[in-house]
């Protein structure tokens, strides 16, 4: 087994950040917000015709979306998810909210979704695309690009 945890608090996130598995920092608030809304969004999935989730709430994202993605260099190639193992595990989460996107999309050809449920899903994925990238660059190992053909 790995490391145990013999102190459960450590004050390092006291300034309002969070550990990652790679041992870079981000800010907690963040990830504890699209906890909320995600909690949001499944209690308005689980009582049709409701609208918990905001219009705010996909602003939310739209504006760290932009936060992080002002830290990178603009995208020229396709990338493939990977890097290191916290952008990898973000990565598998985008993959997690697309899935969860399709789904939504579904339903909502027989049950009433909010468009907003729909925008903060797709919002969602944006967001961890841009954090996995940045990940990868905060730990000094930039994007994973595609190379066509390579194993051909």
């Amino acid at each position: 087994m790995g490391h145990r945890l013999s102190k459960i608090y450590t004050r390092t996130g006291d300034a309002g950040s969070t550990g990652l598995g790679d041992g870079s920092r981000t800010g907690k608030e963040l990830l504890t917000g699209i906890q909320h809304d995600l909690f949001d969004l499944g209690g308005e999935l689980s009582v049709p015709g409701s609208a918990f989730l905001k219009p705010g709430q996909p602003q939310r994202l739209e504006t760290a979306i932009d936060r992080y993605n002002g830290e990178l260099q603009p995208l020229k190639e396709f990338i493939l998810p990977g890097g290191t193992r916290a952008a990898a595990l973000t990565h598998l989460a985008r993959t997690v909210s697309r899935r969860a996107e399709r789904s939504v999309v579904a339903l909502a050809a027989n049950e009433p979704v909010s468009e907003t449920a729909r925008q903060y899903l797709n919002r969602l994925s944006d967001l961890l695309f841009v954090l996995a990238r940045w990940l990868n660059k905060a730990a000094g190992s930039g994007d994973v690009l595609w190379q066509k053909g390579k194993n051909a």
